[in-house]
């Protein structure tokens, strides 16, 4: 290749010289496995390959400081979590959350506030009012169950 596209540098020795390429191919066959491994699971990866295992989805700002304690609990149990702050209407949020296929949505309003729950979705549908140390347990299990 250094001969082909003509390459020099000038050296310590002040003199041009050839370099050297060394050429490899792993990331090229590492970008293709992940593709193919993408378009294997529709992008609907199994928890554990996940790159976001859970998200917190305040239904308005007057919930975000339970929201942030909701995502402390996961993120300190070692659950890739993300939280959705934006002034969006809950809906927009769970389609959204859903379209880029995450496992678990967790939905926090006044009730689950006052209750000390979440509302889960997960692929299986709504699952209802549940404690977030469940559904920590829940993905904790179903990762390790996987690997």
């Amino acid at each position: 290749m250094p001969e082909r596209f003509e390459l020099e540098y000038v050296g310590s020795d002040g003199l041009k010289n050839r370099p050297v390429m060394i050429h490899r191919v792993v990331f090229g066959s590492i970008e293709r496995f992940i593709g193919v491994l993408t378009e294997h699971f529709a992008g609907q990866f199994p928890l554990w390959l996940s790159p976001v295992q859970a998200i917190v989805l305040p239904i308005s700002n007057k919930y975000a400081a339970y929201a942030n304690e909701i995502y402390n609990m996961l993120d300190k149990s070692g659950i890739r979590t993300e939280i959705d702050m934006r002034a969006e209407k809950i809906g927009f949020k769970i389609r959204e959350a859903r379209n880029m296929r995450i496992p678990y949505i967790l939905v926090v309003g006044e009730k689950e506030e006052e209750s000390k729950t979440v509302s889960l979705r997960s692929r299986n549908g709504d699952e209802g009012s549940v404690i977030p140390e469940t559904v920590i347990s829940r993905i904790l299990d179903e990762t390790a169950s996987r690997k």
